[in-house]
């Protein structure tokens, strides 16, 4: 008998850990049929009581697999990598590894998940180093990006890398041909470094539908399906537009409460504004792909709530149903044939 699609998730990860990873299980079993299976990996003790609480103890689709140890937020990747064998991150891991799970989700450390994975799974061939991907909103749609901070020092060849993954990326979720671009300070072929200028060159006789520079508006304008770039710039930018949302909220907030006219106009606007509040919410946006494994490894943002949690569970389910480490071994192979021929 085949077994269900089966996730691993680190219960123990993130600034919430238990109270945000078990009721997103449970919000993701209710609507996913028998088809899932649902891993939750920490200590025993805490997990089942808070699966007590949620009276959901005994669901048949949830399994509680033990581990003794977690990894804290600010550990160090080789400590972790080191000492922590059985971390709830590790085991997690392990389970995809082993083929028991066919995917891992988790809101911890992200240097050391990224190390973790990384050492058990092993990246596919021709990836020299794994890239963090997530989606963004733009005006007409979704952007991917990556690498968003794996990666502080990327060459050229390592940005085409980067295309390749989140040309299938984009493509499992619907894009055809997606339009890439290289983030860069200017869209002129003068502009940029000689890093930036090497991987156009590289792109441009890939085959992907390069478009070529974007700028960091770019980003949301719906200019491009896929935007690469180094991880010590995609960190910077993403950071900044998480700012950015954050300032525009509390602007707002505040120049409604300014007066009495101004809480009226409020009161007339909450339908737009709680809908434009849902368009930009980043938890609809959580979980982002660790992409070049081989394996699938889902990272949630260590402050995700249960809604944010759930969909990086989405997000790990998608993977696997698109069989996206597969599909991008697949577009290598064939990049590296086409590379030889020449």
């Amino acid at each position: 008998m085949t077994r269900p699609l089966t996730i691993a998730l680190d219960g123990m990860g993130g600034d919430v850990g238990p109270d945000a990873v078990v009721p997103a299980a449970l919000r993701v079993l209710k609507t996913a049929g028998n088809a899932l299976r649902l891993i939750l990996v920490g200590q025993e003790a805490t997990l089942s009581a808070r699966l007590a609480k949620l009276k959901a103890k005994d669901h048949p689709q949830l399994v509680v697999r033990h581990a003794s140890q977690l990894v804290s937020m600010d550990e160090s990747p080789a400590q972790a990598l080191r000492v922590k064998k059985d971390s709830s991150m590790r085991v997690a891991i392990n389970l995809v590894k082993q083929g028991e799970a066919d995917a891992c989700v988790s809101a911890g450390n992200t240097g050391a998940l990224m190390a973790t994975a990384r050492f058990v799974l092993k990246t596919l061939p021709g990836i020299d180093r794994p890239a963090i991907c997530t989606t963004l909103p733009t005006v007409r749609g979704h952007t991917r990006v990556l690498d968003l901070g794996a990666n502080v020092d990327s060459k050229a060849e390592h940005l085409l890398q980067f295309a390749v993954m989140g040309s299938v990326l984009a493509t499992v979720n619907g894009v055809e041909r997606p339009r890439v671009g290289l983030l860069n300070i200017g869209e002129e072929d003068i502009k940029g470094n000689e890093q930036v200028k090497d991987a156009a060159r590289l792109l441009a006789a890939s085959g992907l539908n390069y478009i070529g520079f974007v700028e960091g508006d770019g980003i949301y304008l719906d200019e491009v399906d896929v935007v690469v770039c180094d991880g010590f710039v995609g960190n910077i930018a993403l950071k900044s537009s998480e700012g950015v949302a954050q300032l525009i909220r509390h602007y707002m907030t505040q120049e409604f409460k300014r007066n009495p006219l101004t809480r009226l106009a409020g009161l007339i606007a909450l339908p737009v504004l709680r809908a434009f509040r849902r368009r930009i919410d980043p938890r609809r946006y959580n979980g982002a792909s660790l992409l070049g494994l081989q394996g699938i490894v889902v990272k949630s943002h260590g402050s995700a709530d249960a809604l944010a949690f759930a969909n990086a569970i989405q997000v790990a389910i998608l993977e696997v149903e698109q069989k996206v480490p597969q599909r991008i071994d697949a577009h290598l192979a064939a990049l590296h044939a086409e590379r030889q021929a020449l």
